[in-house]
């Protein structure tokens, strides 16, 4: 009777452990129902746009230099300082030349002579006049002698003061050994120091910066865009710049300048475009040289229908986007759009904002 029972419960279990694997092997081999994600369009702001690399720049940058040749005596600004038009920048003390020293003096000396020999002549001629010798017409040649030679006296002695000091008596204040702005705004650089030679600005040497100045109330953006895009752009479009020391802030420009010749860098062909940069309304500093990025604005659409390119479908020349029309069904549906900027795109026709959109 215990081995019957025993046998009964040994099959009854073996029949138990059959009926559980085959039922989970049944479960495991069941294919699980297929759910596909979905998304809405949207209402938002599609902006087309291309980047330009450059820096910020002043407009009007002038590097003041030297008009004499010298050594630099005295610096009365740094950089950092406003100045104003016409104040002193430096002094240059004259090293004179000394050949050029040497005719100077020659000339001075010969025109003494000349000055002494005419002031013999007339006073040899003037007591003849007073004894009544001669006529009164008669001493008028040496009259204008004198006075001539009195004239190459005072131009001597002028020629040489400047050479040796930069400045003639009859001058006044007025001297070039004193480096004057010739712009109001702030000083951006000061090349040289207390010290330094410098040379004089002419036509065969652009002479020594003594220093740079710059209007920093009007800053430009000057970059370079790639010949693929610069067909794309045009005067007067919209600029955004970010700018890598102001992180936090966005500064709008201008579109004012495209070269119409490009130039070869790094084996591609770039294009020097410059906009003008608008007031920033938070007061931040634009500091000379800042590197930026422009988004030059081709095109925008401002809180129109959209939706991401990534649900899109083509076929045979034609746009398609999945729409649910019940619980995971979706039908096929024709759309129409417009501006893209390479993440979302506008959609004219075909959708509305409550259809969802499944996600391929």
């Amino acid at each position: 009777m215990i081995k019957r029972i025993f046998r009964i419960t040994l099959i009854a279990a073996l029949f138990g452990v059959f009926i559980w694997t085959f039922y989970y092997l049944y479960k495991k081999s069941e294919e699980k129902p297929i759910t596909f994600q979905t998304i809405s369009p949207m209402d938002t702001s599609i902006i087309k746009k291309t980047v330009a690399t450059g820096s910020v720049i002043p407009r009007k940058e002038v590097n003041m230099k030297s008009q004499v040749s010298g050594i630099i005596e005295k610096m009365f600004v740094e950089a950092g300082n406003n100045i104003k038009q016409g104040d002193i920048i430096a002094k240059v003390k004259i090293i004179p030349n000394m050949i050029n020293l040497a005719n100077a003096e020659n000339r001075l000396n010969q025109a003494n002579i000349n000055y002494e020999n005419a002031k013999t002549e007339h006073e040899r001629y003037a007591t003849l006049l007073k004894q009544q010798v001669i006529a009164q017409a008669d001493i008028l040649p040496y009259e204008l002698k004198l006075k001539s030679t009195k004239e190459e006296v005072t131009a001597a002695e002028n020629n040489l003061q400047l050479i040796k000091e930069g400045v003639t008596k009859s001058a006044g204040n007025a001297t070039n050994t004193l480096i004057r702005s010739t712009i109001s705004g702030m000083v951006l650089d000061v090349p040289v120091k207390e010290g330094s030679s410098v040379i004089e600005s002419n036509t065969f040497n652009d002479g020594t910066t003594i220093a740079s100045v710059a209007n920093m109330g009007e800053m430009i953006f000057e970059g370079k865009v790639d010949e693929s895009e610069v067909g794309k752009i045009k005067v007067g479009m919209p600029i955004v710049l970010t700018i890598g020391a102001i992180n936090d802030e966005k500064f709008h420009a201008n579109l004012e300048y495209i070269s119409p010749k490009g130039v070869t860098e790094n084996g591609a062909i770039q294009f020097l475009i410059r906009a003008a940069i608008k007031q920033n309304e938070n007061g931040a500093f634009l500091r000379a040289g800042y590197s930026a990025n422009a988004d030059i604005i081709l095109d925008q659409r401002e809180k129109t229908l959209a939706i991401s390119e990534m649900v899109l479908q083509f076929d045979k020349g034609k746009t398609y986007v999945e729409v649910e029309v019940s619980p995971e069904k979706f039908e096929k549906r024709e759309i129409k759009t417009g501006l893209s900027d390479g993440v979302n795109i506008e959609v004219l026709q075909g959708i509305s904002k409550s259809d969802k959109i499944k996600i391929p």
